[in-house]
Formats: C-alpha cells, sequence, structure tokens
C-alpha cells in the first residue's frame, strides 16, 4: 500500500510503499485489548499495603483477665477489632504484571498500526528534525498539519530539537522506534511515522 510522503511545511515530497504484513491486517479488538491490559498491568505499581496483627507495634500481652470483668475475652490488643490493631486480609505489596508472548505483542503492534492505517489516521513525513528547538514555530507547523493530538515516532534517535520543542505542546508526544507500543498509538487521535521509523519498525515486526 502506497502513502504520501509529507514535510513539516504541509507538502508532499515523495511516497513509500508500507508493508501489508504490518501495515494491512485485519483490525481485531481483542488483541488490541489484551495487550493494553498486558501494558498498564506492568505499570501498577502494587505498593498498597496494611499490618497485619503480627505487625503492628502493640504488646501481645492479654489486656484483661479472663474471666470476672463483665467483658468478651480477649487474647491481645492487636486484634482485628481493636483501634490501632491489625488489619484482616488487607492489601499486600504485590507483582501485577502477567505474561504475554512475543508474538502476541508483535501482532498486537502489527494490529495497532494497521488500525491507524486504516482510519486515515497514519501520516508520514520524510523526518522529524528542527534547526532549531522553537516550540512555537513547531506549534504553528502542527496546527497546520492538523495534528495536535498525535504521537510521532522516529527512528533509532530522537531528534533533541525537535524533543525539546515538542514537550511543551499539550497533546503531542515523542518516541524513538524502540519505544513505539500500543497503548500510547491508541490513545492518541493521529500517528506520524518518518521515513526512517517505517524502516526500523519494518526490522523490528519482520
Amino acid at each position: 500500500m502506497k502513502q504520501d510522503i509529507l514535510n513539516l511545511e504541509n507538502k508532499v515530497v515523495g511516497s513509500i510503499e508500507l508493508d501489508q504484513s504490518i501495515f494491512g491486517l485485519e483490525v481485531c479488538a481483542d488483541i488490541l485489548h489484551r495487550v493494553v491490559v498486558w501494558q498498564l498491568a506492568r505499570l501498577q505499581a502494587g505498593t498498597h499495603k496494611t499490618k497485619g496483627r503480627s505487625e503492628v507495634a502493640l504488646t501481645p500481652a492479654k489486656p484483661f483477665k479472663q474471666k470476672g470483668g463483665g467483658r468478651a475475652r480477649q487474647g491481645s490488643r492487636k486484634g482485628t477489632q481493636f483501634r490501632k490493631g491489625g488489619v484482616v486480609f488487607g492489601p499486600v505489596v504485590r507483582d501485577h504484571s502477567h505474561d504475554l508472548t512475543k508474538k502476541f505483542r508483535k501482532l498486537g503492534l502489527k494490529t495497532a498500526l494497521s488500525a491507524k492505517a486504516k482510519g486515515g489516521n497514519l501520516v508520514v513525513i520524510d523526518e522529524a528534525k528542527l534547526a532549531q528547538p522553537k516550540t512555537k514555530d513547531l506549534k504553528n507547523k502542527l496546527e497546520a498539519l492538523s495534528l495536535m493530538n498525535s504521537l510521532f515516532i522516529d527512528g533509532k534517535e530522537v531528534d533533541t530539537n525537535f524533543a525539546l520543542a515538542s514537550r511543551n505542546i499539550v497533546g503531542v508526544d515523542v518516541l524513538p522506534t524502540i519505544g513505539a507500543n500500543v497503548y500510547d498509538i491508541l490513545r492518541k487521535e493521529k500517528l506520524v511515522l518518518t521515513k526512517d521509523a517505517v524502516v526500523c519498525l519494518g526490522e523490528r515486526l519482520k
């Protein structure tokens, strides 16, 4: 499938052939859902924690004698029924991540790229480079291209001036090819690839 190549001045400067096996797959929502759930699960910190009765800093001594006080028998102030006592079945530190095969993750990324291509939300540019890191100049160019809600994916490295100019523009993210992922692609309206990114993604997803 052919795709026009634009520059940051919104002019067509050529065309590129996109690999059908990467950008032309059938879009399956369940594949995208599974990969996004896997990504978000890995981001969960899992550091929530409460203290059980064996961890609270209270005396283990019996608070009062067993009989004769007219009160219910108690073995320790650490009981969950007491103020500052332990918590029953409270959250503990845990890892929320789960396994997903490399083959399926690769398929998910291909499906996300295909979804953007089929929806008409894929843009290919010649390069994402600036002579100076001027946010205002870049913002004007992106507004002309209707790319104010977009993810830019460059080649192996991101141009420093472009990264500096874009980081203060709300709605615009920039990643190298190695950082391309399903969640970031789907959460933006437009996906912008450089020519280098198309080549690197082709190598990565073969």
